[in-house]
């Protein structure tokens, strides 16, 4: 009987080719829909899983505030680690860790790595990091130790056994003393090097506040998380006022986050990793649903418009006895066989299509990531589900079909018509929802991308600078702006883009204020095109006052504030010039700076400090003539070369690292783009078919209406405004729904579009129009046909 049902389900496809390829297509599009993004949610809600002490390891950070408004980051000094686990019985052990860039040299080559870690050996106790060779315990036992990952051993040692053999960082030679595993690339931790923490100088001593360093705590349980949450609470309110000395609303505290929560959960910025969002797996879950219900609902149009062709087999099937049951298993029947087939469309689709989806996702799955067991058991799953509810309505409408009504009138094409139209609305509803969304997520880019930042990006090469280098910027400087094309070259520690270093700053009437601070040289102004509203720019006199000579006792700044921080502090640009503030050391406000963006738009602009301070170089900023960038990056290599000669030549533009703030909304806009053509195609795909069937239902009418003297343009109207009219009804529908959900996502940022109408009203007509030519095509096919040849068909 089965093997019966089945073949019966093949002749109707074979029968039905047209019907049977937009079915298998539509299927197809929404289970790779799902596939794809089923992997990439799996591969976001196992970070840091891999762990087995996961739920008892928690990261954490700091909130302060000695001034204006609190600040939170990911960071805390180095006293943390070792005192909550003096002070509370609940913590195991923990671990602190210090990620920056350094110059690794073996031999006579030199590399500059990113993923350079200094970390207690503790870090092998709380993560479950693999060592191939070596002992965890010893690994990191002195100074002179360094662990590197497999990939890193390759590159500097080839095949190789790499323990014992030297490598350089900086001034120092390190002995590899442990082979490790390739972080996962589900782990917020992720390193090529690690070096005992004991190594920096920060190590030495213990300090709350110098806030640089990322603290891991193990705890006995999972289940002291919230208790040690309100002593640390209760704890540091006693440390800030016998130990800190802070008063009022000024505090020094800290939190504690599940392990488990940081990537998806934790906005707080200074991670070691860029985190992900727990709204953007919500948003392509729905993405993905509403791709395979489009899908879904063309298969049941197309099995209802079928039905009027079905009438006698099922007639004919009733009067040789076929009971209700048995007509409904073989319907579903057909539309599991068509799944099937999807499905095995689908994998091997998936496939193909893996690299580009790592391009719009941002990720770097290999293709045994398609073969998790896990994501084949719900790729089965899906398809039984999928192939029920898609045939269900029409397996149970064909075998309800009451006998005595097929062989008195046949069975219509009318039946099920309301629902078929219900459908053709909500798959455009869909559509057009995912269409407008599309457009104000690219609106809200493109808004980034061109607002006015209150400095200029564009053709900024950035240069890294490391502590050896600090001492020949100047003279560096120098001789890089006497390249031709070369407009002017600048020194900070930080680029403008992200600016996270956080401090406070006092004025002599008792004023506190936390700021972000910014320390740059006396050309960093002008390279970056900063507005000063008040004041004068530094210059190299400005640096005479920064005497270190006696222990730093005549040491005084020059100073900038930003509009926000002089008006946080009470004054207007012109009121802040000439007033004395101290961080650490005191100064005088030299001028204030029109407010710019040095953080993403996700942040309001707040506080900024910008002082003088050579010491503090970590970039070069080379600002370059447009079209005289390649060679200007030829003889600023050849001098790099020449007068650095112990780093590589390494270096990156100002707009690349302004748009990698956007990575996610970037990676949403690609997903929504790709996702909304997919569903405009599918629906019309739909539209088509069914549209091609009513033609095939009214090819009778169509020729008597041209022999009474109807035109093309009368019958092609008659055809198209039946469905038209549902697509004007969907747009009606989703443009109130689109505009909540967009008006949700925009209230992430600080600095944000309006939503216009004239989006609704373009996405409705762009909607209609493709609609229209859908239909048109089948309309303009049966308005030019012979009616002679349309009435003897009948």
């Amino acid at each position: 009987m089965i093997k019966n049902y089945f073949k019966i389900a093949w002749r109707n496809l074979k029968k039905n080719r047209l019907y049977a390829f937009i079915n298998i297509i539509g299927l197809t599009a929404g289970i790779v829909s799902c596939l794809l993004i089923g992997v990439y949610i799996k591969h976001e809600l196992s970070y840091d899983r891999f762990n087995q002490n996961a739920d008892k390891i928690v990261r954490v950070t700091m909130d302060y505030n000695f001034g204006g408004e609190s600040q939170k980051v990911a960071m805390t000094g180095t006293k943390v680690g070792p005192q909550f686990k003096r002070e509370f019985p609940q913590v195991v052990d923990f671990v602190r860790i210090f990620k920056r860039t350094r110059i690794i040299g073996y031999k006579n080559q030199l590399f500059e790595e990113k993923n350079f870690l200094y970390a207690e050996p503790s870090l092998f106790k709380l993560f479950s990091f693999k060592l191939l060779n070596g002992d965890p315990v010893t690994a990191l036992n002195t100074n002179e130790k360094i662990i590197i990952t497999q990939t890193a051993a390759q590159k500097y040692f080839g095949p190789e056994n790499p323990i014992g053999k030297i490598l350089k960082v900086g001034d120092k030679n390190y002995v590899v003393s442990a082979l490790a595993a390739d972080s996962p690339s589900n782990s917020q931790i992720r390193f090529d090097f690690v070096v005992p923490f004991s190594v920096l100088d920060a190590a030495k001593t213990e300090a709350y506040d110098s806030a640089n360093y990322l603290t891991y705590l193990l705890l006995k349980s999972k289940d002291d998380i919230a208790p040690l949450q309100k002593q640390i609470t209760a704890y540091m309110q006693k440390v800030d006022r016998d130990e800190l000395k802070v008063t009022g609303s000024q505090h020094l505290t800290f939190s504690i986050e599940p392990l488990t929560s940081v990537h998806l959960h934790s906005n707080i910025p200074d991670g070691l990793e860029p985190g992900g969002s727990m709204m953007y797996i919500y948003i392509l879950v729905v993405v993905a649903v509403l791709i395979l219900v489009i899908a879904g609902v063309n298969y049941v149009n197309l099995s209802i418009a079928q039905s009027a062709g079905r009438g006698a087999e099922i007639g004919i099937r009733k009067v040789l006895g076929a009971a209700k049951q048995q007509l409904f298993k073989q319907f579903i029947g057909e539309s599991m066989l068509v799944t099937a087939i999807a499905l095995l469309f689908a994998i091997g689709v998936s496939f193909l299509l893996l690299p580009f989806f790592n391009q719009i996702s941002g990720k770097q799955f290999n293709f045994t990531a398609l073969l998790d067991p896990a994501i084949l058991v719900c790729l089965a799953i899906l398809g039984i589900v999928i192939g029920f509810l898609a045939g269900a309505y029409p397996a149970l409408l064909l075998s309800n079909i009451k006998l005595a009504k097929i062989l008195k009138s046949g069975f219509s094409f009318t039946s099920g018509q309301g629902v078929r139209r219900s459908l053709i609305i909500f798959q455009f509803v869909i559509s057009i929802f995912l269409v407008i969304t599309t457009v104000v997520i690219l609106q809200q880019l493109s808004y980034i991308r061109t607002k006015d930042l209150g400095y200029n990006k564009s053709n900024v090469i950035v240069l890294p600078v490391d502590y050896k280098t600090v001492p020949q910027v100047d003279a560096i400087k120098k001789v890089i702006g006497n390249i031709p094309g070369v407009e002017s070259v600048a020194a900070a520690n930080n680029e403008p883009v992200d600016v996270q270093w956080g401090d406070a700053i006092h004025t002599k009437d008792g004023k506190n204020l936390t700021v972000n601070a910014l320390p740059m040289d006396e050309d960093f102004i002008k390279t970056m095109q900063l507005k000063i509203v008040a004041g004068t720019d530094f210059n190299r006199t400005d640096l005479l006052q920064m005497d270190t000579a006696n222990k730093y006792k005549n040491y005084r700044y020059s100073f900038m504030l930003n509009e926000s921080a002089a008006r946080a502090l009470g004054w207007t640009p012109e009121q802040a010039i000439g007033k004395e503030i101290s961080k650490n050391f005191p100064g005088r406000i030299k001028a204030v700076v029109k407010d710019f963006n040095f953080k993403s738009f996700h942040d309001a602009i707040g506080p900024l400090l910008i002082f003088l301070d050579h010491e503090q170089t970590q970039a070069m900023f080379v600002r370059v003539a447009g079209n005289n960038t390649p060679s200007a990056l030829q003889a600023i290599q050849k001098i790099w070369k020449d007068r650095v000669p112990y780093r590589p030549f390494e270096y990156k533009f100002l707009d690349e690292d302004y748009d990698a703030l956007y990575r996610s909304e970037q990676r949403t806009a690609r997903v929504f783009t790709t996702f909304s053509i997919i569903a405009i195609l599918l629906a019309c795909l739909g539209l088509f078919a069914v549209t091609a069937y009513a033609v095939l239902q009214r090819t009778k009418e169509i020729g008597i209406r041209k022999v009474l003297g109807a035109n093309v343009s009368t019958i092609i109207m008659l055809l198209s405004k039946d469905f038209l009219w549902m697509v004007m009804l969907a747009a009606v529908i989703s443009s109130p729904i689109a505009w909540y959900m967009s008006y949700k996502w925009l209230q992430d940022f600080a600095y944000r579009i309006s939503i216009h109408w004239w989006v609704f009203i373009a996405a409705g007509a762009a909607s209609l129009i493709v609609a229209w030519i859908t239909v048109g095509i089948q309309a303009l096919k049966a308005a030019l046909m012979n009616p002679v040849k349309s009435l003897r068909s009948e």
